[in-house]
This record gives structure tokens, sequence and C-alpha cells, in this order.
């Protein structure tokens, strides 16, 4: 990422940060033999990774593009993806990095909405595939122009519907997170990181790019191994891993069967509550490890910590405190700032955060002035938290439909709308089931229209080409009869999420 040089302020003192570019090229003259990244059986060296990124630069460079267009970049989690990247950011693009499971209209959509000029995939041997993308100029209509100077990643949220909000991650913002970051967990060019969240999530800023910046090893896990725990606890001990983050279901797996990693020594959970007695487990299986609970999102990165101890009491973990320099305000249910403990709307202001999604109009009342009068911009969370005596913060839900599953944030409501899509759907319902491993599943009741023949298997299809996985209904229940209601004569999820619970339709 051809970041700008910056200064950090609010973390870590005032030190002048290099550029991720000039970084890995420092990397690759020092110590060229140096493993970057780990993919399967293959070991990528710095060397590497810098003559394969300045290589697709110059492929770039030979298509003659408009750079002050972005180009689409499926967010694959391969080395030769991550260097494509590099390469796009090297030769003056911005580059949107959407999930690579997104369906085909949805992505079409995201990349004119960005007034990206091409798609671009590059297979493992460096070969760039490019096919252009159809400019919609109607589509773009609501949208900023992406400046590769500023922002040169485009991240997008996780985006129950097919068209999830683009997130222009600034340069400066990614200098001052990877800064603290490997401050605060004392990182080095000797640690070997995991990285089990997909690329396209803000989860990789610190186990794929921050690990880069500082000259570290990042493992990738393939897509397809992210559920087998004996391979994951496998890669730890192959690879003498010292640094592990990812959500809950990933601790699970890794702490599955007994297994201990005793090299390791720092943990991060983050994306979804963590049960205490998982915790508990984490201190057993990772017995010389710190660990740390990372709030956050993609609109601000990590926002609040929380060290925590496997063996305290309690039955919940909290978020903890805000970060250095980042500011937190709870508001409650008319607006009003809340002093001293209480429940609350939670704003957020972090060095790290967006100036604001791509699509303007998604903007308004969600990135917002200071409600204290201060000269920052607050982001509006949407989370429901409490602030004790203490000034610990804990984390008590979503005001609006959101549910994380498998640690993603997912509107339900907005696949409720794809579903409803479909012309022989009448009516749908999706409700969110507690799943001891997912954090929670999706399941949709539907009623057909009259005459119809769709099935449950059709609808899914129907929703595999505008969601992304994690948003499609684990379960679908297609019927004739009318959903139940309420007495307001709204559908009644809480006798779909019962019956089904029970399992059975309603």
């Amino acid at each position: 990422m051809s970041f700008c040089h910056g200064q950090v302020h609010e973390v870590g003192g005032t030190v002048p940060l290099p550029r991720l570019s000039d970084a890995l090229a420092a990397h690759a003259g020092r110590r060229p033999d140096q493993v970057a990244l780990i993919w399967g059986e293959r070991q990528v060296t710095y060397r590497r990774l810098v003559t394969l990124a300045e290589d697709l630069a110059g492929a770039l460079d030979a298509l003659g593009l408009d750079r002050r267009q972005p180009l689409c970049v499926p967010a694959h989690k391969t080395p030769a993806t991550i260097a494509l990247l590099i390469g796009a950011f090297r030769a003056g693009y911005a580059v949107l990095a959407p999930s690579p499971d997104l369906g085909s209209s949805a992505r079409a959509t995201l990349a004119a909405q960005a007034r990206c000029s091409m798609v671009l995939t590059v297979d493992d041997q460096g070969v760039l595939d490019a096919s252009p993308v159809v400019p919609d100029e109607e589509a773009a209509r609501d949208f900023d122009t992406a400046d590769p100077a500023t922002a040169p990643l485009l991240l997008t949220t996780s985006g129950s519907t097919g068209t999830p909000k683009i997130v222009p991650i600034r340069g400066e913002a990614f200098e001052r997170f990877a800064d603290w970051a490997g401050r605060r967990f004392h990182l080095t060019d000797q640690d070997t990181l995991l990285a089990y969240a997909p690329l396209n999530f803000d989860l990789s800023l610190l186990d794929v790019w921050t690990a880069l910046w500082l000259g570290a090893r990042t493992v990738l896990v393939e897509q397809q191994f992210s559920a087998d725990a004996r391979h994951l606890q496998d890669l730890l001990t192959r690879h003498e891993v010292t640094f592990v983050q990812g959500v809950p279901m990933l601790h699970r797996l890794l702490t599955q069967d007994g297994a201990v990693h005793p090299g390791v020594r720092t943990v991060i959970f983050t994306g979804d509550a963590l049960p205490q007695a998982l915790l508990r487990q984490l201190g057993t299986a990772f017995p010389g490890a710190g660990f740390h609970n990372v709030f956050g999102c993609t609109e601000t990165n990590d926002s609040f910590l929380h060290d925590a101890d496997p063996r305290a009491a309690g039955e919940r973990t909290p978020i903890g405190r805000p970060l250095p320099g980042v500011r937190a305000l709870l508001l409650d249910g008319d607006g009003d700032i809340l002093q001293g403990p209480g429940t609350g709307e939670l704003l957020v202001t972090t060095p790290f955060q967006t100036s604001g999604y791509l699509q303007r109009s998604r903007n308004e009342g969600v990135f917002v002035p200071a409600p204290d009068g201060g000269d920052e911009v607050f982001y509006r969370t949407g989370d429901l938290v409490t602030r004790d005596a203490d000034g610990v913060h804990w984390l008590q839900g979503r005001t609006d439909f959101q549910v994380k599953v498998r640690g993603v944030r997912t509107n339900v409501q907005e696949v409720e709308n794809v579903l409803t899509a479909h012309p022989d759907v009448a009516e749908a319902a999706v409700v969110a089931i507690p799943d001891p491993e997912a954090g929670y599943r999706l399941h949709a009741q539907v009623t057909r229209r009259p005459g119809t023949s769709l099935t449950s298997l059709g609808l899914r299809s129907h929703s595999a080409q505008r969601l992304p996985r994690h948003a499609i209904p684990s379960s679908v229940h297609v019927g004739d009869v009318p959903l139940p209601r309420t007495s307001t004569g709204k559908p009644d999820r809480n006798l779909i999420k019962a019956a089904r619970q029970k399992g059975n339709p309603s």
C-alpha cells in the first residue's frame, strides 16, 4: 500500500512512519530470504513477494488504465492476491477488495458504484486476468470518487445484502493503527501471526498488513480448512505461531481435544462475545499467552481493549476501555450524553477510522459531529453498551436487527429483503437462532405465492447470487400458509424462532 508518510500523535507519541511499500522494500533488501507468507506448503519470502508485486505493477502499467478509477480485486486469501494488491498500490491505484464469496451480481454492482475500471484476479503463478467493469453512472451517482493518495484500500462492511457499504481505509489511519498494534502487542519481525479471518475483513489490517509492515511472518489459513481443528492446531505447532487473532469459533477449534500451544504468547478474541468457559479453556491451551478482548468494526477499526484473565470469576467478558486516542460516548434514548455509569448507544471516534462511506447518503446520521461539542467526527455504532462504575464497558446487544454470524455483523432485515425480491416469494421472515459454534445461524420462514413451485433449494440458489456466504440462511422453510402474526400485524419472529428451536416449522 503506497500509504503516505505520517506521524502518530494520539497513540505511541510522535513518530515518523514509513509507507508500507517502503517497509516491504527495506525488508526485501535487508532480509531477502525471510519468509513473509505461508500458504499451505508454499512459503513466500519478502524478496519473492516484492518481486511479484513489482511485476504485477508493471503489468498494470501496460494496461494503460485511468489511475483515477479504482481496481476491483476479489480478496482471495493467497500470496498472489496479496502481491497484486501491493502492486496496485505501488502503481498508484485505489483498490476495492470485496469478499470473493460475494455473488457475481452484487460484485458487479459494487464495482460500478466505486467506478472501478477492471476486475482483476491473479493465479498462483502470478498470471493476471482482467475483465472490464460495465460503467453505470446511475449506480455511482451518490458515490464519491476514491482517492488513491489518501485511501488506497476500499473494504466493505459485512454486506448482508448484495450491496454492502464501501469503507475507504485511509493511509494515515492504517499507519497509526499498525504503530499502535505493534507497540501494544510487542510485535517484531521475529513473530509469526495466524491469519484466520478472510482477507477482506478489517482483522487483516493486523494479522496480514501490520505483520508485513513489521517484517514478520503470516500463516494464511486456507478457507477449506477453516473448520478443521486438527489442521489449525498443526499450523500453530509446525510454524511456531506466536500470535493468534480470531472469533470464538477459531478458539473453540484450537482448544479442541485438549490441545496445548505453549509457543503462542498473544491471543486476541474479537468479533463476538466470548463465553467465560471458553476463556478458561484458552488459559489451559495457551499457558504462556496474554489474552485480550478487542472490540471494533470496519468503520472505526479497533476501539476498545480488555486484558482478560482466564482465572477471573464471572460469566461474561467486557469489551473494556477505550484505546489511547479513542473517545467513547453513550447516548440515552433521548439522545442525551450519559455521564458515569449507565446503558446507551455507543458512539466512538478513533485515530484509525474512515472519514465516511463512499456512498454519501449513507453517512447522514451515522458519522456525526461530536455530541459534546468537540471537533471530532463520531461514528454511531448501533451497539447497546453498559458502562460500569469503574469505567469498564460491557456489550449488551444491538439497537437494530443486526446479529453476529460467525463473528460477522449481519442484518437479518436486509436478508429478508433479498428473499422477498424473489418473484415467487409472497413474504419472508428471517430469525437468528443461537448456535454454540457460530454465535448465531439464520433461519428463513417463507410463504410462496399461490400457484408457484418455489423450493428451499431454489431460494438458497437465489440467495447465493446476492449474499455473502455467512448471510445465506442455513435453513429455509418454504410453505403455502401465511407467516404467523403479532397483534400489530407484523410477522411474529419470536414464534418462528421458538418453533424452529423445537425442530418444527411454524
